[in-house]
């Protein structure tokens, strides 16, 4: 409480560092799992409801910290409990969520969810989109190997190991589903991909404005 500005600042700047090696290791050591077979999907039961809070509780306050607009669409009639991997699924979106954060500086980065039933399976379609630098056509081929940053020289200042486009594609794979990328270098970048998980609760989540799960996602993104 007594400590002067200039060391509050450094602590800043120490936790900030943190967090960058703690990433740079988790990211090194999901890739040894993944180059030594050792990397499973684990399912387990789950709630959607708590799944998509959690997951924009992170982002928003990131989106906000660089005044960039943050919107969420997810669709009413996704069932309320799945199963499948959801510490995977979370690892996903939120890797490409905070790619679309670091690599915006203005305007929005959106997450829409939207899913249809077949049979005891919710087919999800997860769309991450930004108003962000965006990739050249040629460049995209590269996003997907092992430490590649792209137009390193413009993009120096922008924290990344060059390994979570990677991974999240690996992890993809393991889910038998795979990325799509769609770009315009200088306007933004969308990020598209379809899990497939199996259904324990078929009732919807139905995000009405006076809904629970409604009021939940609410706390995280609209408060």
């Amino acid at each position: 409480e007594d400590i002067s500005d200039e060391i509050a600042e450094n602590a800043i700047h120490i936790q900030d560092a943190s967090k960058m090696l703690l990433a740079l290791i988790n990211d090194i050591l999901d890739m040894s799992k993944i180059e030594s077979g050792k990397m499973e999907i684990v399912p387990i039961q789950y709630e959607t409801g708590n799944m998509f809070s959690e997951l924009v509780n992170l982002i928003w306050i990131r989106a906000h910290e660089k005044k960039l607009e943050f919107k969420l669409d997810i669709s009413p009639e996704i069932p309320s409990m799945l199963y499948g991997d959801e510490v995977r699924i979370k690892q996903i979106v939120t890797n490409l969520l905070s790619n679309a954060v670091k690599y915006t500086q203005k305007g929005t980065v959106s997450l829409s969810v939207d899913g249809r039933i077949e049979g005891r399976k919710a087919v999800l379609k997860f769309a991450i989109q930004d108003t962000g630098i965006g990739i050249k056509e040629e460049d995209i081929s590269r996003l997907f190997k092992e430490f590649e940053r792209i137009e390193e020289r413009r993009n120096r200042n922008i924290e990344g190991t060059g390994l979570g486009i990677n991974i999240t594609t690996q992890l993809l794979l393991l889910m038998g589903s795979r990325l799509q990328v769609e770009s315009v270098y200088g306007e933004g970048t969308t990020f598209t991909m379809i899990i497939e998980q199996e259904i324990i609760n078929e009732t919807p989540l139905m995000l009405t404005e006076d809904s629970e799960e409604r009021n939940k996602i609410r706390k995280s993104v609209f408060v």
